[in-house]
């Protein structure tokens, strides 16, 4: 997936459809759109129009369609630029909406053309008390659950991430490459949490060309490069330390995090929309061709983040939580066949049909998932 700075972070969803709010600059002070209301978005090379900037709280709904030629991307950001809801690849000429909860306080939203690390920025007023605690029972235990799978995923993620930086560090190329994917595993299964860090994220995971102007090419991608593309770890020990020391920050502040029943179903989309965007093009690894460790990790992921939500949908939508296992289970039964040994094949040895087989799977997935935030919007 391409990188932003501040970057993606795994808290997007769709919305049932709703009345839009009345359309403006952006500027309207006076205008205040009520919590639930589907508030446009219009994004383009240089602006970022939000039909209202002040909202009450609770659950925003938010329309992003881009009049731009380049794909875009559209954030919404608390404090410290903590990224609170992301939905991003919206092509030319296309509307994606965004389901985020907001309490009273001030937010930024941001349109990023993929040509644009700086991104357009409008403040976001929010006021009243329409984002209160969650009510439902079964909700109220999400939270907690899947932040347990978060904890033994950081452990793993901290614990696989030294064994490749010593591996680095002690120039040994084939241990190292043989690290690289099992490293990054935990870290593609927990990334709505790990990358609603927006200025960690592009350290530990951003790609070769990715960087803000000036900035340096950083963390796992800079090392796969050397190992894959240049076969040598001659200077990578610094990238391999500060890669350690950005790992270990990231599973401090992760523990501390805690995601809502709305974040954790948009979660769980924005996994499945890591593969079709990322994995399944071959774009994230492009040095070792990993991807399919990746694939299987978001997938993990993805399926955690419903297991939290389960014991809700069981009562509340039956009959979306059977589509959705079954969708899980039809996906990871056409990856199976890659498997080598523990892990996975490489990318480039898929055919274009096993690909395209893959690619519908994730489709028909995400299409269910995508119905879960609706579901568990304000209750």
């Amino acid at each position: 997936m391409r990188l932003l700075h501040p970057r993606r972070c795994a808290v997007l969803g769709l919305a049932a459809a709703l009345p839009l709010a009345a359309c403006g600059s952006g500027d309207d002070g006076d205008a205040q759109a009520a919590s639930g209301v589907r508030v446009a978005v219009t994004a383009s090379d240089d602006a970022c129009t939000v039909a209202t900037t002040r909202l009450r709280a609770g659950t925003q709904r938010f329309a992003v369609t881009n009049e731009g030629p380049e794909t875009t991307e559209f954030y919404v950001f608390g404090d410290g630029d903590r990224v609170l809801g992301e939905v991003e690849n919206i092509a030319p000429g296309a509307t994606r909406e965004l389901l985020v909860r907001l309490a009273a306080g001030t937010y930024e939203a941001a349109c990023t053309p993929s040509r644009s690390e700086e991104g357009v920025r409008q403040q976001l007023t929010v006021t009243g008390e329409g984002a209160g605690g969650v009510q439902d029972e079964a909700l109220a235990g999400a939270g907690p659950t899947y932040q347990e799978y978060v904890r033994a995923q950081s452990a793993d993620l901290l614990e696989q991430t030294e064994a490749f930086v010593a591996a680095v560090k002690a120039g040994d190329v084939a241990r190292a490459r043989a690290l690289y994917p099992v490293a990054r595993t935990p870290w593609e299964r927990i990334e709505p949490v790990a990358e609603s860090f927006g200025d960690l994220d592009p350290l530990i995971d951003g790609r070769d060309g990715d960087q803000e102007e000036g900035q340096d090419f950083t963390g796992f991608h800079r090392i796969e490069q050397a190992l894959w593309e240049k076969n040598s770890l001659a200077g990578t020990a610094p990238y391999a330390d500060q890669l350690l020391t950005n790992v270990r920050e990231i599973v401090e502040r992760a523990g501390e995090v805690t995601l809502e029943p709305l974040q954790l179903a948009n979660g769980a989309k924005a996994l499945l929309d890591e593969i079709a965007t990322g994995k399944i093009t071959g774009e994230e690894e492009r040095y070792s061709h990993t991807d399919l460790y990746d694939l299987a990790a978001n997938l993990e992921g993805s399926k955690a983040a419903i297991d939290a939500l389960r014991p809700y949908l069981q009562k509340a939508e039956p009959d979306l939580l059977t589509e959705i296992d079954q969708r899980f289970a039809a996906t990871v039964a056409a990856l199976a066949p890659h498997r080598a040994g523990r892990g996975w094949v490489g990318y480039q040895q898929l055919s274009q049909e096993q690909l395209h087989g893959l690619s519908d799977r994730v489709t028909a997935l995400t299409e269910s998932v995508s119905r879960v935030a609706a579901a568990v919007a304000d209750r």
